[in-house]
């Protein structure tokens, strides 16, 4: 159905970004610009409600939106628009984003309104929401590229919000270029899909629809002896791993914690990490007809949830420990794309916004109390003195852990109960992670606001709760944590299936064939894990508090490697930053040495031929003309006297020759 109102959605935003960036300091008051800010994301979030309710209305097998704005590409026989597509699938992510984006936005008047830089951050921000809004709008894989550069440029703006500091402008330029190694494959499996489809069917088209409609042509091409639809999907993966931050790509999202604490709210719940399950997601008719990527995908996905998970166990940093479980978290998010469950990947990744972006806002506001210190080795007692965020972080942490009815548990055990069918292995993997993740999550909970408060004196005097702006999302967002996963109860307990109903016409539904009984029996499984987790924890951190001093000093191999991050930074330093650099040094030297080299030798070869060649034009060829020029030039002075131009010099000259002809004649003549 083609409606007229959804360019409103993306634009608004893009437009707000720029009136605040070029106005806001010299003319827009601060309550002006966060006026501005707020607003535009909220008539975002309207319409989408409003495309909602109008998709909702449809019939499931027409239930789609389009607005086609205007052409865009016209090369050849490549004809492309800029057309928006609103369907389940986009509308889901649509109201992610534009609902905690604006939640996250009120938040931000508070928690930056300090800040010097204060239209700028807005501006960004406002751009971020708009990147990424394109992105999941697009109806095109060429219209989603946009987008998808777009968020990573405003990750690395974002991120590097405070470039004044080294570190923090280093922490954006790693985003941007790790980004940028996985945005190459992107491009490689959009222009093997977009090349595929031409060849085999004369259709030169980016357009979702076409690849949709035409997806069984890809089954016998092949690229490089290999079948194109495995290469092309494998290379988008490569893609969702730079920008979801999977292994081996992950590097970048720690990191990101260098730029304010919403802004990585912003990244880890509703933008840029989301956006590699997304496009596997709207993808879906692709992967699922590509079963080796399909196993990578999971495999990838098990091994970041497991590898992430343990590092957080050991962090100190209150976002970094939040930053390696998004990296956990998007994890199961790939696992369940995987296995073919992308329906209960979308899920988790709906119901992990709600609380993740909980507990980054929860850890801005404990920051923000503490006086800006994140170290949780200095926290502790705060429960009772910033009530309002340690019960909103509490229930973030409860539903992050698995616990119900919380949305994280639903979540979480549908991804499980999909791994199983699939791949028990794959199932174990996930199990322990979510062990891991209930274990690090409630020892952040118990280390920040339990206990004595191990904060010096002078933080101690200033801890104090945050503003209402502050606090008023982290309640919205903690409403959402405890219903959000009430759209998809287990089949166990049949009282809602609704969320799987709504995204079948979009993407690959696969429904598991078990029993019911087992189901129950694995998700009680899983609740035992996260109730072991929980009360470790307590015992490390509330009861025997020596026991993780002791095990840290017993294993201290063992706990150096996981707070070092298994040296993985270092290593890519050493292995790609300090190679690449060497190879550059090596073409620098090549280049110098030899290619210089033998310019410059041919240059001096040159130059010495030219003097030569010079020398002997000058002495041997031009000496010998110019001599031959002066010898004529002196007969020339002599010859011209005798054509004085005179009549009695011309007679006696006559005269005289006359005389000495007939003197010559007289004397032969007398001879003879």
């Amino acid at each position: 159905m083609e409606v007229n109102y959804l360019w409103l959605i993306p634009l608004v935003p893009l437009v707000s970004s720029a009136v605040i960036r070029f106005l806001g300091k010299k003319v827009l008051p601060r309550s002006l610009v966060h006026l501005i800010a707020c607003s535009s994301v909220f008539v975002s979030f309207s319409v989408t409600v409003y495309a909602f309710f109008a998709l909702k209305g449809l019939p499931e097998e027409q239930r789609y939106l389009t607005n086609g704005l205007f052409p865009w590409l016209d090369v050849g026989m490549l004809q492309t628009w800029i057309r928006f597509h609103f369907d389940p699938l986009s509308a889901v992510m649509t109201l992610v984003v534009t609902g905690v984006g604006f939640l996250i936005h009120l938040y931000s008047a508070g928690y930056m309104s300090h800040e010097k830089e204060y239209e700028r951050y807005f501006a960004y921000l406002n751009l971020f929401m708009a990147m990424m809004l394109i992105l999941v709008l697009a109806d095109s894989l060429i219209l989603m590229f946009v987008g998808w550069e777009g968020v990573g440029l405003c990750s690395y703006l974002l991120i590097g919000f405070w470039f004044g500091i080294k570190e923090n402008a280093d922490a954006g330029k790693k985003a941007f270029i790790v980004n940028r190694i996985g945005d190459f494959g992107f491009i490689l499996g959009m222009l093997t899909l977009f090349w595929t489809l031409g060849l085999e069917t004369n259709l030169w088209s980016f357009d979702i629809s076409v690849l949709r409609n035409h997806a069984d042509v890809f089954s016998n091409a092949t690229v490089f002896g290999v079948p194109a639809l495995t290469f092309a999907t494998l290379m988008l993966f490569v893609g969702a791993t730079g920008k979801s931050a999977q292994i081996p790509l992950y590097v970048w999202l720690p990191d990101a914690m260098a730029g304010p604490t919403p802004v990585s709210a912003l990244i880890h719940a509703a933008t840029m990490v989301t956006a590699g399950v997304y496009m596997i997601a709207r993808l879906s008719f692709l992967f699922d007809q590509a079963p080796f990527t399909l196993n990578i995908v999971a495999c990838v996905g098990a091994a970041t949830a497991f590898f992430a998970a343990t590092i957080g166990v050991a962090q100190n940093d209150i976002k970094k420990v939040l930053a390696y479980s998004t990296v956990s978290q998007l994890g199961y998010m790939f696992l369940a794309c995987g296995v073919g469950a992308y329906a209960s990947g979308i899920f988790h990744l709906m119901t992990h916004a709600f609380f993740k972006a909980l507990l980054f806002l929860g850890a801005g506001s404990v920051i923000h109390a503490m006086s800006g210190e994140q170290d949780i080795r200095k926290m502790g007692g705060l429960r009772k003195k910033i009530p309002h965020t340690y019960r909103t972080f509490l229930i973030a942490t409860l539903a992050i852990a698995g616990v119900p009815p919380l949305a994280g548990f639903f979540s979480k055990d549908e991804i499980l109960w999909q791994a199983w069918n699939q791949n028990p292995v794959l199932w174990l993997v996930a199990v322990v992670a979510a062990l891991l993740t209930a274990f690090y999550m409630f020892r952040l909970l118990f280390l920040t606001f339990f206990g004595e408060c191990r904060a010096n004196e002078e933080v101690k005097h200033h801890i104090h709760e945050s503003p209402l702006t502050m606090i008023l999302p982290l309640m919205i967002l903690a409403g959402l944590s405890v219903v959000g996963g009430w759209v998809w109860w287990p089949s166990f307990i049949p009282i809602s299936q609704i969320f799987p109903h709504w995204l079948e016409t979009v993407v690959v539904v696969n429904h598991p064939h078990g029993s019911h009984s087992l189901e129950a029996i694995l998700a009680f499984a899983s609740l035992a894990v996260a109730g072991a987790g929980i009360y470790v924890a307590y015992q490390f951190y509330c009861v025997r508090t020596e026991l993780p001093n002791f095990l840290a000093t017993r294993w201290s191999g063992v706990y150096r490697l996981i707070q070092n991050k298994y040296w993985v930074d270092e290593i890519y330093e050493r292995v790609f930053v300090n190679g690449t650099k060497r190879l550059s040094q090596a073409c620098f030297w090549f280049d110098s040495k030899i290619v210089d080299g033998m310019v410059n030798g041919a240059s001096r070869t040159l130059r010495i031929l030219v003097l030569f060649d010079g020398t002997f034009d000058r002495w041997v060829v031009d000496g010998l003309v110019n001599f031959m020029g002066h010898q004529t030039a002196a007969l020339g002075r002599q010859v011209r006297r005798l054509q004085t131009g005179q009549i009695q010099t011309y007679l006696g000259a006559l005269a005289i020759a006359l005389a000495a002809i007939s003197l010559v004649w007289v004397s032969r003549t007398i001879g003879s």
